[in-house]
């Protein structure tokens, strides 16, 4: 039988010696979320100077990655990211951080399949081990038990601020299986700030929050508006709702201390509060630890269309930076500048529709604010060039602004124009529906016609 102290001593090494394993021109993968490598990142950017071509591939960092910090000219490390963080981002814009695109929901088989022989290191931050030699992936499962399947070296950095949530499967992995141990006692995991929410912000989600029921399961994705809806659901005092999501933001903890998400009704897993990874507060993080009310799962389970919809009435709230008036969907870019990335709304808009008496709900504010203090419609003629197109037309139900909710499916182009018009800012609606008539979408015989 294996002496764990004895093997976790043997696989301890210190973070410079980890940064050491990595060579010119390897590939190196960063864990996920809160599963971001802090400590080593840190030491392997302060080896920049002495690598080349070295390419890591990360999701979402939280805090600034200090190996794009350490190479303004891209010398030494090329740097991608599935999902565009604000911090990525930002060099995103210098060139110097390039996107991945891909449906979270795949990145399980995508590592075991495409990957499968081009991880040479995966550094991941985890738990502290337990007493049977398991280190549980904390809030971000996703598809680290995949990459740690598939790479050559895994190296987990263990911190003592990382919650230990239940799992139904890939939620730990064994030391027999991790190469080396790093421990982090400098950096605790990271927040998110609370959302600073706007008035238009609370009604947008306030009209979405209308399409939810009792009984209701629901996913929440990324941003301010997913997250108000399940403040307000909290202040609704809605009866025995579920929760199928891929994050698991603060509010939902909320709903759950407040008695309102019971899972009672859920088709699936019935009395857990299923995810794939928590982003939030320290309180947040306290909630989820060795909390039976809370089950992660890999994002191949959580994010698959087949098994969302075998949840009845389940609800998808996802946010969207433009919609154009036959209800394409763009939620990751503007024009060729990277915003953030597909995630799983693809698959949530899908699997949402697939579930018995399921909705599909996509959120935007009606208008932004460019950097000459224009105002410009973000319901629009056609999406600009270089828009991706997250979610497509044909896919799309419902599309929420503060000016009221509408549902696509099943509309011909000049009813799904006519019903975006009427959710478009005021300031707006007349030029949106000349150019709608330009383009042939309303025609002579529907103008006159409400729907």
């Amino acid at each position: 039988m294996m002496d764990g102290r004895t093997e976790y001593r043997r696989k301890l090494i210190s973070s410079e010696e980890a940064a050491g394993l990595v060579k010119p021109g390897m590939w190196v993968d960063y864990g996920y979320y809160c599963g971001f490598p802090l400590l080593i990142d840190e030491k392997l950017a302060r080896r920049a100077s002495e690598l080349s071509g070295v390419k890591i591939r990360a999701w979402a960092a939280l805090t600034e990655p200090q190996v794009l910090k350490a190479d303004p000219a891209q010398e030494h490390f090329i740097y991608n990211s599935w999902q565009l963080s604000a911090a990525e981002r930002k060099y995103h814009n210098m060139g110097l951080c390039s996107h991945l695109p891909s449906n979270l929901g795949e990145m399980p088989r995508i590592y075991r399949e495409n990957l499968k022989d081009e991880v040479d290191i995966a550094f991941l931050e985890v738990t502290p081990v337990d007493k049977r030699g398991y280190f549980n992936f904390g809030p971000s499962i996703s598809y680290h038990r995949a990459i740690c399947d598939v790479a050559r070296t895994v190296v987990v950095e263990v911190n003592e601020s990382q919650p230990w949530v239940y799992g139904g499967y890939d939620e730990a992995v064994h030391i027999s299986q991790v190469e080396y141990i790093v421990e982090n006692r400098e950096y605790p995991i990271a927040e998110l700030p609370p959302v600073q929410a706007t008035r238009v912000d609370e009604e947008i989600a306030g009209h979405a929050a209308d399409l939810i029921e009792d009984g209701a399961t629901i996913q929440l994705g990324l941003g301010a508006i997913p997250n108000i809806v399940g403040e307000l659901l909290v202040k609704r005092g809605l009866k025995d709702l579920g929760i199928h999501t891929g994050l698991f933001p603060d509010s939902m903890a909320a709903l759950i201390e407040a008695g309102i998400a019971t899972g009672r009704k859920k088709t699936l897993n019935p009395g857990k509060a299923v995810h794939c990874c928590a982003v939030g507060s320290r309180r947040l993080y306290d909630f989820i630890d060795r909390n039976p009310a809370v089950a992660g799962f890999p994002s191949e389970y959580t994010h698959n269309p087949h098994i969302i919809a075998q949840n009845r009435k389940q609800v998808a709230v996802n946010g969207a930076l433009k919609v154009d008036l036959r209800g394409q969907v763009c939620s990751e870019s503007a024009g060729y500048r990277q915003i953030s990335g597909t995630g799983g709304q693809l698959e949530w808009t899908r699997g949402a529709y697939m579930s018995p008496g399921g909705r599909a709900i996509i959120c935007l504010r009606s208008t932004r604010q460019e950097k000459d203090g224009r105002l410009v419609s973000n319901i629009m003629p056609a999406l600009e060039l270089g828009d991706i197109v997250t979610v497509p037309a044909a896919d799309v139900c419902y599309i929420v602004t503060e000016f009221g909710a509408v549902n696509l499916k099943g509309r011909a182009t000049w009813e799904r124009a006519k019903l975006l018009i009427s959710i478009a800012h005021p300031d707006f609606r007349d030029e949106l529906e000349e150019a709608a008539r330009k383009a042939n979408f309303i025609t002579r015989g529907t103008a006159g016609r409400l729907r």
